[in-house]
């Protein structure tokens, strides 16, 4: 008989556990709080907002990226089916460009691939030899020399040194100019990942950044990828649909179900069941009330929910079994708020073909122009009829003050949100001369609703249901593994120590084939493992990492000096290595 798995949490990561298992011969059971599936990467309807029969129309939490180097979540976009051909991964569209748009001062243009034209050669170059941008003379050069150290420092050293390191100290940004702070210190870390560059791990953060370098530098493909449609649309419930049409009898996920309890046994050192109940919802998926408390059981446990949730699920049975799971109470204060809104104008303004990034902007903005994305979406059957493109903004700085008063986003109303958010776009396009945004275009608007505003008349503070985790200054040893020492308990989110390394779908689906393989370990079944990908880097780099391992080992700091005889010794061990490791 099939081992049955009960899955906490229908994001991501938790469907990405429920197809491995399923694709494996196991039976799954998925319970969902929500009533949508696809946790942080959803989208969903704007209530009331279809008029005269139309459809209401799209609206998400935050946009979705997909950048070359993710490797586990494409792979598993490839084996979901659509049902005129193809799969899940032939709606993934490239974008040619990513923008940095700044106060009152033209917006800096960069291509997001490797030129394919004259136009996008001419972007690079202009970007390379453009020398107002306000940096200091040497600065752009120290700045690169510090990602040269990055690029040729070995494993050990960044994750014993890095990781303690704030990418702010790491690339010694204070003192430098306004440019170097403003562009290369908060906007590659509080626009892209809701972080604090004073706070931010310089292991994580510089990975990421060296990751999203090479794509650029790397023929082929862009490096920045986006979905053709809202994403449930192209994605998640083809995903969902596919799972219940293939495995009937072996596949069930439950919405609107939340977890209440989980219960270890300290003599078995397994989980013996988990309480949950029903939630009824109302407008926005509000929840009203839940019902009665039941009991499940199942052979192996999966809990696939957010770090801040699982944390006030951990029982005094369950730390005792596995005392490393107490790190994950302090690890769940290392969150912070990455929540998205869309405006519906009258007219497709095209911002950029591929994301922007508001360095200037008080509340951290980032943003993309959606519609030209998606090529065959019906937008005129959507809202009033009228709409004709979307863009759509992440908000990474919710506690600092805005451009039009002193609240932040956590302490203003949703008008005050839509109207700040509205007015740092406009300081930022409209420069120049050169009027991109205009009120009147404004038909509706729409933010997600995780972000819940008080309506009784109280001092506005505003709660966040679903927030980001963030990679702090030496916290990889909070995080736990896929794996626990309860013996039928798996974790599978984004604050899982993987590869990715980063609160992203890719880190979620990672995780989730971490847990995947621990199951058909214990359960020895006869299935291949998930595969897991650790992160690319250049095979020319690996002579420098390889000779900073034995400066790390000798206890030296990182240099740049490598000798010829030193060289080639090197190149002769990995050589073999390579060699031996094929036979």
């Amino acid at each position: 008989m099939s081992k049955e798995v009960i899955i906490l949490g229908g994001g991501v990561a938790g469907m990405s556990a429920a197809h491995e298992l399923l694709t494996r011969g196991f039976n799954v059971k998925v319970y969902e709080h929500k009533h949508i599936a696809g946790g942080k990467a959803r989208s969903m309807s704007v209530p009331g907002s279809g008029i005269d029969g139309r459809k209401d129309l799209p609206g998400e939490h935050g946009f979705r990226f997909f950048p070359r180097f993710y490797k586990h979540l494409p792979d598993t976009m490839k084996q979901i089916p659509l049902p005129d051909g193809g799969t899940v991964f032939d709606n993934l569209t490239e974008a040619s460009r990513i923008r940095i748009a700044r106060y009152d001062e033209a917006s800096i243009l960069m291509s997001s691939r490797f030129p394919r034209t004259l136009d996008d050669l001419k972007v690079m170059l202009d970007d390379i030899f453009h020398t107002s941008y306000g940096f200091e003379p040497g600065e752009v050069h120290f700045f690169a020399d510090k990602l040269w150290q990055l690029m040729t420092s070995c494993y050990d050293r960044r994750l014993n040194e890095y990781e303690k390191i704030a990418w702010w100290d790491y690339i010694e940004a204070e003192g430098k100019s306004k440019a170097f702070q403003t562009l290369l210190a908060e906007g590659l870390t509080k626009t892209l990942v809701a972080s604090n560059p004073k706070l931010a791990s310089t292991r994580t953060g510089g990975d990421i950044l060296l990751q999203l370098l090479f794509d650029i530098a790397k023929p082929g493909e862009s490096s920045d990828r986006l979905l053709n449609g809202p994403t449930n649309d192209v994605w998640i419930d083809p995903w969902l649909d596919w799972m219940r049409s293939n495995f009937k009898g072996k596949f069930e996920y439950h919405f609107n179900h939340q977890l209440n309890h989980i219960e270890c046994n300290t003599t078995s050192k397994k989980i013996d069941y988990v309480t949950l109940c029903s939630v009824e919802r109302g407008g926005r998926g509000k929840m009203l009330s839940t019902g009665e408390p039941f009991n499940i059981t199942g052979d192996y446990y999966i809990a696939a929910v957010p770090v801040e949730v699982f944390s006030k699920q951990l029982t005094p049975n369950m730390t005792k079994v596995d005392p490393t799971l107490k790190s994950v109470v302090p690890l769940a204060k290392n969150v912070n708020w990455m929540n998205g809104m869309q405006f519906y104008l009258s007219e497709d303004v095209k911002i950029d073909h591929g994301h922007c990034i508001y360095v200037d902007a008080e509340w951290a903005l980032t943003s993309i122009s959606q519609i030209q994305f998606w090529k065959d979406f019906p937008i005129e059957q959507y809202g009033n009829g009228k709409v004709k493109g979307i863009i759509s903004v992440d908000i990474s700085e919710w506690f600092g003050k805005g451009l039009l008063n002193d609240k932040p986003a956590s302490e203003s109303t949703r008008e005050e949100i839509k109207d700040e958010v509205w007015a740092q776009l406009k300081k930022s396009l409209n420069v120049n001369g050169e009027v991109l945004l205009k009120d009147e275009q404004i038909i509706d608007w729409f933010i997600d609703p995780d972000i819940i505003t008080p309506d009784d008349g109280r001092v506005q503070k505003n709660v966040n249901t679903e927030p980001l985790l963030v990679n702090e200054v030496n916290t990889w040893h909070l995080r736990p593994t896929a794996h626990t020492r309860i013996k039928n308990f798996f974790l599978a989110s984004d604050y899982v120590q993987t590869n990715t390394d980063l609160a992203t779908m890719e880190g979620a689906n990672e995780a989730a084939r971490r847990a995947v393989n621990s199951i058909i370990q214990d359960s020895k079944v006869n299935q291949i493992p998930c595969k897991i990908w650790k992160l690319h880097e250049p095979d020319v780099l690996a002579i420098w990492r390889f000779a900073d391992q034995e400066n790390f080992e000798k206890g030296e700091p990182w240099d740049n000096k490598l000798d010829f005889l030193k060289g080639l010794r090197i190149r002769i061990l990995l050589f073999l290595k390579k060699l031996f490791s094929k036979n």
